[in-house]
């Protein structure tokens, strides 16, 4: 059980877990070279790395013949070679890329830190190695990573200011949020990501420890801290004070760091920065990289380092907008000037009393005073879905987690739906709840899921997520307010809406008691509504 905690605030892909080859001194005859190190740590520790850099000739020096310099960890469980396919693309376009195994990984010493001090301290003393080492302009350092490297990187924008651009795919910037949304432990991801670096990873006492408190739901107070400590957020002052510019690129539904962790990291930002948001899962985006076929997350990252380190238009010519999102459903491609220009209003749907079937009205007339009740701690069928699994299918066949609305059990779902709508509702940001619980016990968590209903009743996951509470007097109601992970999502025309409440999602580690009664009602003073964010 404590090892299955280990890895809930570290993710990376499956699709990049695969054995990498295995270490060899071979050099690369053409273009760029290619060469394995060892780079000594302040603490003694040695990290295993490698350096690719740019043929002799190839345009990008400066007057003394030196190169920006892209500086990679490697993600969760994985090594140097991990990026290699990429690191050639970069090194044949005039940048010295140094890529190398976190400690506690592979054959790199130490213990796993998860972006802690330690491994904080090990970027600036891989910069510094680097710098001595190679042909490397230190007016022109820029951190790539991937998910584990995605958050070091941000973390290392925050603590050395050599860093002038970073490019962080799949990143966390809040990791409390990432393994704590909503006060709802994240246990799922949690199973899934030790399977993945049981085999590579050494994990330190203090991470073991922690990670064993989150899987246990014990001493959540000392698991929060610990995860504050390593999110860059804490540090988002000193990552705008060095006016570091930041690229994220992140999936709509990453089920190991959440959407709206990454977009409100975002608005968060000062300097020069740019948000891509796509359909997919954790680092599902980025996996035709790893075998060197094109890529358009990895180009936009390519082309970020060009404008920010050489001045230049990037490969593609195109600066690309501040904020790029790629709408789901087969929506297309949107650019804005900012987040807060995505979405051009709300409109607030009041929740209604359920008819005969148990259906309330969603976004019909304003309706107070009724009540609905359900049996707690039991899986209505309306969940999450299956982390990694779930999102790579909706990246690549449209198709979210489903479920037949009508055929939701009623005593342990509370369903409302609205009538079809005769226009395309466009989705963009964070759906909002707000109700009135009254629960037999002190401590709960509800589960909002919103959904794309066609005409057959088939439901598509839009957004969802958890919210947990405690010491509330049972039996006395109290207000419960839940933000879904941010989306952008087009409902198609003659379908409705459905929003769908219960206790109970495998993904996650609720906290209501099996047989409790819980409900959900609308007082006059405080109707009950859920709130869209619309194009």
């Amino acid at each position: 059980m404590t090892s299955i905690a280990l890895c809930a605030s570290i993710g990376t892909a499956p699709a990049s877990a695969a054995t990498p080859p295995a270490r060899s001194a071979a050099a690369v005859t053409d273009g760029p070279s290619f060469r394995l190190v060892d780079i000594p740590m302040k603490d003694g520790v040695v990290l295993k790395a490698d350096v690719l850099a740019p043929a002799a000739g190839t345009p990008g020096a400066d007057s003394r013949g030196r190169y920006p310099v892209i500086v990679q960890p490697a993600s969760w469980g994985q090594n140097d070679l991990e990026y290699v396919a990429q690191a050639r693309k970069l090194a044949a376009d005039g940048y010295v890329v140094v890529t190398y195994t976190v400690r506690g990984f592979w054959l790199s010493g130490g213990r796993v830190d998860v972006g802690g001090p330690t491994d904080v301290a090990d970027i600036s003393s891989v910069i510094d190695w680097t710098l001595a080492h190679t042909e490397a302009d230190p007016q022109r350092v820029g951190m790539l990573g991937l998910s584990l490297g995605a958050g070091m990187s941000l973390l290392g924008a925050a603590f050395d200011p050599r860093i002038k651009a970073v490019a962080a795919l799949s990143a966390w910037g809040d990791l409390v949020d990432s393994l704590y949304s909503g006060q709802t432990r994240h246990l799922q991801a949690a199973a899934l990501l030790n399977a993945l670096q049981a085999p590579t990873g050494r994990p330190g006492a203090e991470y073991a420890r922690t990670l064993a408190d989150l899987y246990a739901n014990r001493d959540m107070k000392e698991v929060v801290n610990w995860a504050r400590m390593r999110s860059p957020l804490t540090y988002m002052d000193r990552i705008n004070a060095h006016g570091t510019a930041v690229l994220l690129a992140n999936a709509w539904s990453d089920s190991i760091f959440n959407s709206s962790q990454i977009t409100d990291f975002y608005q968060k930002l000062t300097g020069p920065k740019r948000l891509i948001m796509r359909p997919g899962d954790h680092a599902t985006q980025e996996l035709t990289g790893f075998l060197g076929m094109d890529n358009e997350t990895w180009a936009n990252a390519h082309d970020w380092f060009d404008q920010q380190l050489k001045g230049s238009g990037g490969t593609s010519g195109d600066h690309g907008a501040p904020v790029e999102l790629h709408v789901r459903n087969g929506g297309g491609e949107e650019d804005y000037p900012s987040w807060q220009a995505v979405s051009a209003g709300t409109r607030s749907l009041p929740l209604g009393r359920a008819d005969a079937f148990g259906t309330g009205a969603l976004d019909g007339p304003a309706d107070t005073g009724w009540r609905t009740s359900i049996t707690g701690g039991i899986d209505s069928g309306a969940d999450a879905g299956v982390t990694e699994l779930s999102g790579a299918l909706d990246q690549i066949a449209a198709l979210p987690p489903i479920v037949e609305v009508p055929l939701l059990p009623r005593f342990a779902a509370a369903v409302w739906q609205s009538a079809p709508y005769p226009s395309v509702q466009r989705i963009r940001g964070a759906v909002t709840l707000h109700t009135t619980v009254t629960s037999s016990a002190s401590e709960g968590t509800v589960f909002a899921y919103v959904y794309d209903v066609n005409t057959l009743g088939v439901g598509k996951l839009i957004s969802h997520a958890p919210q947990s509470w405690s010491g509330h007097t049972p039996g006395q109601a109290f207000p419960l307010d839940v933000a879904l992970f941010t989306t952008a999502y087009d409902v198609p025309a003659g379908h409705r809406l459905a929003l769908v409440l219960d206790t109970k999602d495998p993904a996650y580690g609720g906290s209501t008691p099996l047989g409790s009664d819980v409900s959900f009602s609308s007082p006059q003073a405080d109707p009950s509504r859920l709130v869209l964010p619309l194009r």
